[in-house]
């Protein structure tokens, strides 16, 4: 049985898009190119919606594919019975994780994000929260905290003390309120959050077994420096906040995916019993929000190499590998564009309506929405090819909303096969946990183990989130 990884991508954008900006960037067309992802032996669909959303958001399908349990929007490890923001709706109501799971059956665990470590789809795998929001006791309303429930960087120091690699933003929800930050000393949005005073880093530190070899690291440097080899636990918060994007990464002091990915899998297979691997490539989704497909498209291709590394340091015979989405966005590109066009283009033709220039990649809402003269702008007129440029979208909002379309789920290695088709998604931790023998579910290992099949391996969850494309 395999020990497992899981993969997770969060926005699906349009598979031919990412693979295209790939091809490109190495010099070619980008139609042929084949994503790590593509060449997954097998395929599925899963369908996103939350109890209570017919266009989900991302803690309610974290809940669904690190849980294997739908769940209501904004909430995180709890069933549907739990409503957001009331506090008082969660106890009972708590669901576990594959994670979990896995560190139950003596497994080694990690949670490698570019989001911050308690954002949405990392917190499902640790915490029970009415509220995504909750980050730290900061973020709370006072009935909540005098109601008990706790935070959510709170919890991932309690609630599973021994996961052995977390790396990721967040640092800020770790100090006491208005501490400075190591890196950004003049900014007060990098100050320490905590109303109640703890440090977390020294918490995290305390609850490690002396004999063990335990790191905090802040920066690139720091974490590069280690031996994975020789370390027991990691924790390392790269940046306050969210990491930067990855065409921004300052490649001193922020590690790229791929990067964070090596060193996990080097510490986390040393365990016999195997390990699970829970990877988030969570800022192509705030690309998307921000309409900023350049970002969101390059962050998709560090996805992909992550992909590739996780790839090379395991093995298809004993590794289950699953990356999928939590859900797509308002993303497309069409207007019958030529072999070989810079994806970051215009269509070769003009719109037969208002007779103005468009590019291929467009967005159905969000920032790029503008009128210039009481018509649409003229894009030839910008610099549509920089890193920061909005897309242009038919309907204004401050941010680009998520999708509702199924997403894809790619797999390879042991029990790979049984996600194909059409499934919810909360499918997916029941196929992971059944091909690893965790979980409630375990009536067919005792019968493999008797007559002699494989024990049961390590587990990777990749998590692409891309708009209709890319699920790792």
């Amino acid at each position: 049985m395999p020990s497992g990884f899981k993969i997770s991508t969060r926005k699906w954008l349009g598979m031919s898009s990412c693979s295209w900006e790939m091809g490109q960037l190495h010099h070619y067309p980008g139609e042929e190119t084949r994503l790590e992802m593509d060449k997954f032996p097998y395929v599925a669909l899963s369908k996103t919606y939350n109890t209570n959303a017919q266009v989900p958001d991302s803690a309610g399908t974290a809940t669904a594919y690190l849980c294997g349990v739908k769940a209501n929007e904004g909430t995180v490890g709890v069933s549907a019975a739990t409503q957001r923001t009331q506090c008082n709706t969660t106890a009972g109501n708590e669901v576990t994780s594959i994670l979990r799971w896995a560190k139950d059956a003596g497994k080694s665990v990690g949670i490698v994000t570019t989001t911050r470590v308690n954002h949405a789809t990392p917190s499902a795998a640790y915490a029970h929260s009415a509220d995504r929001d909750w980050y730290s006791d900061n973020e709370m309303p006072p009935e909540a905290l005098s109601q008990g429930c706790k935070d959510i960087a709170y919890q991932l120091m309690h609630n599973i003390k021994d996961i052995e690699v977390i790396m990721g933003g967040g640092r800020k929800y770790m100090f006491p309120k208005n501490k400075t930050d190591v890196e950004y000393e003049m900014d007060e949005k990098s100050r320490g959050t905590r109303l109640d005073g703890l440090n977390l880093i020294n918490i995290w530190k305390s609850f490690k077994p002396r004999h063990k070899h335990s790191h905090y690291v802040w920066n690139r440097t720091e974490l590069l420096s280690l031996d994975p080899y020789t370390v027991d636990y990691l924790l390392g918060l790269f940046e306050p906040g969210d990491l930067q994007y990855e065409l921004n990464r300052n490649n001193v002091t922020d590690p790229s995916l791929s990067e964070m990915v090596e060193i996990a899998i080097k510490i986390l297979k040393k365990n016999p019993k195997g390990f699970f691997l829970l990877v988030e490539g969570g800022r192509i989704d705030h690309g998307h929000h921000e309409g900023k497909a350049k970002l969101a498209l390059h962050e998709t291709v560090e996805m992909d190499r992550a992909i590739g590394k996780a790839g090379i340091l395991t093995s298809v015979e004993d590794t289950l590998t699953v990356v999928t989405a939590d859900h797509s966005h308002v993303f497309t590109f069409g207007g019958y564009t030529p072999r070989g066009n810079s994806i970051f283009g215009l269509a070769p033709m003009v719109s037969d309506t208002d007779k103005k220039p468009f590019t291929s990649i467009l967005y159905g809402n969000g920032p790029g929405y503008k009128v210039v003269g009481g018509e649409r702008e003229n894009v030839s007129m910008v610099d549509y090819a920089h890193n920061n440029y909005q897309a242009q979208s038919a309907v204004p909002l401050r941010y680009e909303t998520h999708g509702g379309e199924d997403v894809a789920v790619f797999a390879k290695g042991p029990m790979a096969h049984l996600l194909h088709g059409v499934h919810e998604q909360n499918y997916i931790p029941h196929v992971m946990g059944y091909a690893a023998c965790i979980g409630a579910n375990q009536d067919h290992c005792a019968s493999a183990s008797s007559a002699g099949g494989p024990s049961p391996g390590p587990l990777l969850l990749l998590l692409a989130l891309l708009p209709l494309g890319i699920l790792f």
